[in-house]
């Protein structure tokens, strides 16, 4: 019963982690930051969505651990908490991309 508890937790984890990238403006966020540390007033008009929209998905982001957050002053500075967040966003593309030549090549087949 123990394994189970510790599977669960970990599909929990792993739950909340897919939910959090499973957005678009969060994954626009993530790529915005990728540069390294910006503060909410930069990432607000990059993101072009309401100040309350994006704190929402920047909490969303924090709560997952994929971001990192700092106060200075009055700014709100964010980063990426860990880089392995872009190895499985590439890794993601992989996937897709074998996807779609998989629907190409079925494609080219059905109009041959």
């Amino acid at each position: 019963m123990k394994l189970m508890n510790r599977t669960r937790t970990l599909m929990e984890y792993r739950v909340n982690l897919l939910k959090a990238l499973a957005d678009p403006a969060r994954l626009e966020i993530i790529e915005f930051l990728r540069d390294g540390e910006k503060c909410v007033c930069e990432i607000i008009p990059a993101l072009g969505k309401s100040q309350s929209t994006t704190s929402k998905h920047l909490d969303v982001l924090y709560q997952a651990g994929i971001l990192e957050r700092r106060i200075e002053g009055k700014r709100t500075l964010y980063r990426i908490k860990n880089t392995q967040v872009f190895k499985l966003i590439q890794l993601l593309d992989s996937l897709i991309l074998r996807q779609l030549v998989l629907v190409a090549e079925t494609v080219k087949v059905l109009r041959a």
